[in-house]
């Protein structure tokens, strides 16, 4: 079966390599699709396409990542093939980002009273030029050695109801879909697992213009995989997957293409995007 991930980040949110650099790596593993879908920022897409012109096997995607919030936790939502030129996007995006900023310096505040302390300089510098997030906290975190790895900050720390955890100024789901949507692009739950009842929640989002499901993903084990399957084909969305690949911790994380995605996947958003008119950069190779 051929290699497709259609959920990578780059160092333009909060993922470890370049945009070329996952470009080239992805490249370098055989994969044949895949999908930059950095988190509430379009950055990372024009240098990745450039990037790809040097390995035309490689449909590269664009896409982005928006996360929301819901009483019970967060629920994100995949944006393909997104047209990331679009200034009313960038500049919902650039609000989005803005708003982590804040909730960085109110989570930093909080383990400090906790018994960790960690700076904010250094948590911008390793961040870098990216969208800045908590895994750029837990990179810091690692580095004092209040961790052991990545995972460990946000199962005891910094995720939804930990003790450090802070919310931020966010989209609705509905309104993630909907902004998507009216800017050119095909929206998709992503992990649907972490949402709550997954079927309430997609009798939520379709009518708002929801497409799409994320069914295969890294975490996820064929007997979870399966109902959700089922519940993509029962509501008419397309079956997407990927590994969420941030190659932050080598030890604990899936390399790109380790999740068995179907080519159908692809073609199927695909042949949704020429029927919308979006924009495709690049071709689609048959088999």
């Amino acid at each position: 079966m051929p290699k497709i991930d259609l959920h990578i980040h780059t160092n333009a949110s909060d993922g470890k390599y370049s945009p070329a650099e996952i470009v080239r790596k992805a490249a370098g593993l055989g994969l044949e699709a895949i999908a930059i879908s950095d988190h509430d920022t379009v950055n990372g897409i024009k240098p990745a396409l450039e990037a790809a012109q040097e390995f035309p096997k490689l449909n590269l995607i664009p896409a982005v990542e928006l996360s929301t919030d819901v009483p019970s936790g967060e629920i994100h939502v995949l944006g393909y093939y997104i047209d990331y030129t679009n200034e009313e996007f960038e500049a919902n995006l650039s609000n989005m980002r803005s708003s982590r900023l804040d909730r960085a310096h109110k989570i930093i505040a909080k383990l400090a009273e906790l018994g960790m302390k960690i700076d904010y300089d250094r948590v911008q510098q390793i961040a870098g030029t990216g969208t800045l997030g908590r895994p750029h906290i837990a990179q810091a975190l690692m580095e004092k050695g209040y961790i052991q790895d990545f995972k460990e900050a946000f199962s005891k720390y910094i995720g939804h109801g930990g003790p450090a955890y802070v919310e931020r100024d966010k989209l609705t789901p509905v309104e993630a879909v909907q902004l998507i949507g009216h800017t050119g692009g095909l929206p998709v739950l992503a992990h649907p697992l972490t949402a709550g009842n997954v079927e309430n929640i997609i009798l939520e989002l379709k009518p708002a213009g929801l497409v799409g499901m994320e069914v295969y993903y890294a975490a996820y084990a064929f007997e979870e995989v399966s109902p959700l399957l089922g519940l993509a084909y029962k509501h008419g969305l397309i079956a997407t997957g990927g590994t969420d690949y941030h190659g932050i911790d080598s030890n604990s994380e899936m390399m790109m293409g380790g999740v068995d995605v179907p080519p159908r996947a692809v073609e199927q958003l695909t042949r949704l995007a020429q029927e919308r008119g979006l924009k495709i950069p690049g071709k689609i190779r048959k088999e």
